[in-house]
C-alpha cells in the first residue's frame, strides 16, 4: 500500500515538472524582450526649504542639462537602460547610475553652501524613501525644463 502511494506521488511530481518545463517559451521571450526595451524612470526632486529658496541649480545627465531645479518641486526623467552620470553645479558631487529597464530611481537635490553662493548637490535615495519624500511636492514649472525629450512633468497626485 505504501509503495503504491509513493509511486503515485512520484508520478504526480514528474507530470508537474514536465508541464512546467514545457510552459510557453514564446510568452517568456516576449516578456523578457519587453522588459529590456522599457525605459528606466528617474525621479529628481528638491525639498521645500527656506534656505536657498531663490536658487535654481541645474541638473545634468552626462553633459545634457535636464532642468533648473526649483524649491519644493520634482521632475521625471525617462532614459534607456545603461550607465549615466548625474550631476549639478557642485563640481565635487555626482551620481553614476547603471539604469535597469523598468526600474525606478530617486535623486534628491540639496543646496550646499558656498563662499559666494549655494550649489546644487545630488544625493541618491533608496526608492522607499524617495517615493515617500516626493509625495508632498509639486511638478517643476515647464519653463525650467531644458531637455523636453527626456524630462516629463507628471503630476503624481492625480495617479
Amino acid at each position: 500500500m505504501k509503495s503504491r502511494f509513493g509511486y503515485a506521488v512520484a508520478c504526480a511530481m514528474l507530470l508537474v515538472s514536465v508541464a512546467l518545463a514545457q510552459g510557453t517559451p514564446s510568452a517568456e521571450v516576449s516578456a523578457a524582450s519587453q522588459s529590456t526595451n522599457s525605459p528606466a524612470t528617474v525621479y529628481v526632486y528638491r525639498y521645500k526649504q527656506f534656505v536657498g529658496k531663490a536658487l535654481s541649480p541645474s541638473v545634468y545627465c552626462d553633459d545634457t542639462e535636464l532642468a533648473r531645479m526649483e524649491n519644493g518641486r520634482y521632475f521625471v526623467v525617462t532614459l534607456a537602460p545603461g550607465k549615466y552620470l548625474f550631476h549639478s553645479n557642485d563640481k565635487q558631487a555626482g551620481i553614476a547610475l547603471d539604469l535597469k529597464a523598468g526600474e525606478k530611481y530617486y535623486i534628491r537635490v540639496e543646496i550646499a553652501t558656498g563662499f559666494m553662493k549655494g550649489h546644487g548637490r545630488l544625493i541618491a535615495v533608496v526608492p522607499e524613501q524617495g517615493s515617500y519624500e516626493i509625495q508632498k511636492l509639486k511638478p517643476l514649472d515647464s519653463d525650467k525644463v531644458k531637455d523636453t525629450q527626456h524630462v516629463t512633468l507628471v503630476d503624481l497626485h492625480t495617479n
